[in-house]
């Protein structure tokens, strides 16, 4: 899977579990102060991620991604083990 395609999924998974605009979702953008999710939120979120990415995320890389870009440079890193 490449970059843009896993930027494409994270934006798309964002977009739809958080409701918001999809030009919010940049990869400088916050999880929670500039996309609104709260602790349960981002709990689901890396869920989802989980599923969605065949990855397992501990709950110390959890607290570690704080944007959007964390995430898809935390799934790319994944990909390549």
């Amino acid at each position: 899977m490449t970059k843009e395609e896993i930027e494409s999924q994270v934006r798309e998974i964002i977009v739809e579990k958080f409701q918001v605009a999809p030009e919010k979702v940049t990869v400088d953008a916050k999880l929670d102060a500039d996309l609104g999710a709260d602790s349960l939120d981002l709990v689901d979120l890396m869920m989802i991620l989980e599923d969605k990415f065949s990855l397992e995320i501990s709950d110390d890389q959890a607290e570690k991604i704080k944007t959007v870009g964390d995430v898809i440079a935390y799934i790319l890193e994944q990909n390549k083990e």
